[in-house]
């Protein structure tokens, strides 16, 4: 079988597999559309007894029941058909709410395993992955997912039932119409196993252009700003239109290929109904079988073979959707790269020295960042890290909170490899500044105090205090009620780093990281926040990576990189004494020394 064939059915046992806690409910939901289905069928075999109560009268099939009269015959069969039509009702809505419901359940827990998932895997994952076709996994495909749950499950057990139920009532009628009407199956699922295997790969790449098309969009409305500001929107007009043909493209090629499948079905459904009616009628003329059974056969015919007219919708529906479940699942079994093993600890005194050994590490195979990097952060301290752009100082901290993991030597806080601590413990005890702030859509209160759900207005405005925020935060309507909008647009880059360095400091951590914290924020802000930094440094250790060096001048130790290894550490004097690097980066800074 090709192997773009097997991708779908594969893909649909692994969502089988997946389904399975909801075995139970989807037996419940299959018989519901299977009784729903043969009291469906029932009122064209009514209509042959009907006929055959006409035309034969005392000697009809309600008659031979017991029934002798006319008006009892006649009122039995409305009895009957009021109950079927009452029963294929009650389970129409007994099958709709159940699969619709199971729809709904499966699509909230597999979105929510994949959302979960997604915020475990580590951050070199999301590095090489487009945000904008992430979210579209956890919305377009799953909402794709659930609306073949809805109807397309349903749909396959009831072409199911009906064909066997129906051709169970040819042959007990008459074998041989049973064969003719019977004959163009087969076709017609060859025909079926045709499209859908060459529709697979089409959806697929329906599916994977449209991830395409969404994180362009996203990533544009981020970025509104700087198109406007290089009036650039033609420009990105043209791109999204050139995706987004791109993807009618796609669909275009795969609709016209399952628009041609009810034409092509419809001429093989017209081939058993002739069959049916020719040889039926010859049949019901020379006596072999009944009136009111040749009724039966022409009634039922239709309803046997036109439902395989909607295997298409049935198909293209599947293969939608199969192609979103492919997308999911494989999303879901991405492997963590990093995580806990498992004989990981908790400890609960992080109020140790932090020691760098011997440790390697590189972003891209050949290419070595740090080589045998060595140094110690004694703790309680307060320590600077610097060293020119690109020389790995951020590269420090995402090894220590373990967003990457190095490839050689050791990082050690106390006498424990970070390796031996759990994850969770380990970042609980680390406060990050990241020179990307990132703001929550929400209140300035509710930004300092994430992610605590009670919020301690005390703690959030002796943070707020300390970082420097209470001067502006005092001066707007709501205060800290003021919402700052997505990404805290409404805020200036210098106001949302004191956010952050005061949603770090709310956290009380032993352990407190500011990467590169002061660069958007003024002059007399910065002299401000220095005090801070010496006030919040105490009792904990406090690590700062500075492209300003003003702002780690009294750090008592500071720790100079570059060329994968420590070039030069000691104080602020110390290292001016010495007048190596760090000397040539003080005079840069403070106009001491002109560059070529």
């Amino acid at each position: 079988m090709n192997q773009k064939t097997d991708s779908s059915f594969t893909s649909f046992k692994r969502f089988l597999k997946y389904a399975g806690p909801w075995k139970w409910q989807i037996i419940k939901s299959t018989i519901y559309s299977i009784i729903n289905k043969l009291f469906d069928i029932a009122p064209e075999i009514l209509l042959g007894a009907a006929v055959d109560l006409v035309v034969r009268k005392e000697n009809s099939f309600i008659a031979n029941l017991g029934f002798e009269s006319a008006s009892s015959q006649i009122a039995i069969l409305g009895i009957i058909t009021f109950l079927i039509w009452a029963f294929e009702s009650i389970f129409q809505y007994l099958y709709s709410i159940s699969w619709r419901n199971l729809a709904q359940s499966i699509e909230h827990n597999i979105r929510m395993d994949a959302y979960k998932h997604v915020q475990n895997l580590n951050i070199a994952w999301f590095e090489n992955k487009k945000i904008g076709d992430i979210t579209s996994k956890l919305n377009d495909d799953v909402n794709q997912l659930e609306r073949f749950l809805d109807n397309g499950f349903n749909s396959i057990i009831q072409l199911f039932v009906s064909t066997i139920a129906i051709g169970a009532w040819f042959f007990y009628i008459s074998p041989l119409v049973a064969t003719i009407t019977i004959l163009p199956v087969p076709i017609i699922l060859i025909i079926a196993f045709f499209f859908q295997k060459n529709l697979s790969p089409r959806y697929l790449a329906v599916r994977d252009s449209v991830g395409l098309l969404n994180n362009t969009i996203f990533n544009n409305l981020l970025g509104i700003s700087t198109i406007k500001s290089f009036v650039s929107e033609n420009i990105e007009y043209d791109r999204i239109h050139k995706l987004s043909h791109n993807y009618r493209t796609k669909n275009n090629s795969a609709i016209k290929l399952s628009s041609a499948f009810v034409p092509v079905v419809r001429m093989g459904v017209l081939s058993g109904f002739l069959g049916t009616m020719i040889v039926g009628s010859y049949l019901a003329l020379n006596g072999s079988i009944a009136i009111g059974s040749y009724s039966i056969l022409i009634f039922l015919t239709q309803r046997f073979l036109w439902p395989f007219t909607t295997l298409s919708e049935t198909v293209d529906l599947f293969e939608r959707s199969m192609a979103s479940n492919k997308r999911i699942l494989d999303l879901l079994q991405t492997e963590y790269t990093i995580k806990d093993d498992k004989d990981a600890l908790e400890i609960n005194d992080f109020n140790r020295d932090i020691i760098f050994e011997n440790v390697d590490f590189n972003y891209e195979d050949n290419k070595p960042l740090f080589k045998n990097l060595n140094f110690r952060i004694r703790n309680n301290s307060l320590v600077g890290i610097v060293g020119q752009t690109g020389a790995g100082k951020t590269s420090i901290i995402k090894l220590l909170l373990r967003f990457y993991d190095y490839s050689g030597g050791s990082i050690s806080i106390g006498k424990h490899k970070i390796q031996d601590i759990k994850l969770k413990n380990l970042r609980e005890n680390i406060g990050y500044v990241s020179q990307d702030i990132f703001m929550f859509d929400g209140t300035i209160k509710e930004n300092i105090g994430y992610p605590d759900i009670k919020l301690n207005e005390v703690k959030i405005k002796k943070a707020a205090d300390l970082s420097q925020c209470s001067e502006f935060i005092e001066k707007l309507p709501d205060k800290y009620d003021t919402m700052i909008g997505e990404r805290g647009q409404k805020l200036s880059s210098g106001q949302k780093q004191r956010i952050a360095i005061a949603r770090a400091i709310y956290k009380d951590p032993p352990i407190l990281i500011f990467d590169e914290a002061t660069s958007a924020i003024d002059n007399e802000t910065e002299h401000l926040i220095q005090l801070a930094i010496k006030e919040i440094s105490k009792n904990r250790t406090t690590v700062v990576i500075a492209h300003r060096l003003s702002t780690i001048r009294n750090a008592d130790n500071i720790i100079v990189i570059g060329n994968g290894n420590v070039m030069e550490e000691g104080c602020h004097n110390k290292l001016i004494d010495d007048n190596k690097n760090y000397k040539k980066l003080w005079d840069i800074q403070t106009g001491k020394y002109k560059l070529n």
